[in-house]
């Protein structure tokens, strides 16, 4: 008899590719909605939370990792954990350094709550709906977290949206080098990498998006949302068929 299935997906490289993604669509997507529609960002979070969960009523309803309820759940944390982020910093006047500070002070509770209980923080392997429930929440607080030090590490610092990506890339590939040729922890290695790809896709987005007086390209964030939403199906499509080629 087999064992309970797996209800989250393995990290391969595919995984971080797909995540980048979707982070950079959740930057330009929420700008989009509380920026260009000018809904603001109590509307935007208000309308998000709302899709975020009914969208892990979804996925918690299915029995194993589905690429489809599981990427668009999680572009759903990127959208709502940009306005949450933006909101805290500029709208409560908290700033981006006190912002990041909070958030990594709630991750850090949030995983040692998940450790306690769970008995692990595993990101490879979830059997229960309790486990995945952490699961979201800290990758929830991780992506707002994300968005937070990215505005932080290009406005605050005034390094800029291409710099500060060159440098948040410099930054994960060490990371990867720590991963295959050290024995750093893994797990600790993962969140930190978790993050950091926040901040590469939110300071890409915003590259792509801002007007060249803000140091961007002047795209606008329709266009640049509809890229990487077409993006994000192509390679949900892509690994649709990868995960039923392994579960066959």
């Amino acid at each position: 008899m087999s064992g309970p299935s797996n209800r989250v997906p393995h990290i391969i490289v595919s995984y971080w590719v797909i995540k980048i993604a979707s982070t950079t669509l959740g930057e330009t997507g929420a700008d989009m909605f509380s920026m260009g529609l000018d809904l603001g960002y109590a509307t935007t979070i208000a309308m998000f939370l709302v899709v975020f969960l009914v969208l892990l009523a979804v996925k918690l309803a299915r029995p194993r990792y589905d690429p489809v309820s599981y990427w668009t759940l999680f572009t759903s944390t990127a959208i709502l954990g940009t306005a949450i982020s933006d909101f805290i910093d500029r709208t409560l006047g908290l700033g981006y350094a006190a912002g990041s500070a909070l958030l990594v002070a709630l991750l850090v509770v949030t995983l040692a709550i998940w450790r306690l209980v769970e008995g692990s923080v595993s990101v490879e392997r979830i059997e229960d709906r309790r486990g995945e429930l952490f699961y979201w929440a800290a990758f929830l607080i991780a992506n707002t977290l994300g968005t937070a030090a990215g505005d932080f590490i290009s406005d605050d610092l005034g390094i800029g949206f291409l710099y500060s990506a060159v440098l948040i890339s410099g930054v994960l590939v060490l990371l990867a080098l720590a991963y295959y040729f050290t024995r750093v922890n893994r797990v600790l290695l993962f969140w930190l990498a978790f993050v950091l790809t926040r901040p590469f896709g939110a300071t890409f987005g915003d590259l792509l998006t801002k007007s060249p007086e803000k140091g961007g390209l002047g795209l606008g964030t329709f266009w640049t949302s509809l890229f990487f939403a077409v993006a994000m199906a192509v390679a949900l499509v892509r690994e649709a068929r990868a995960e039923r080629r392994r579960a066959g």
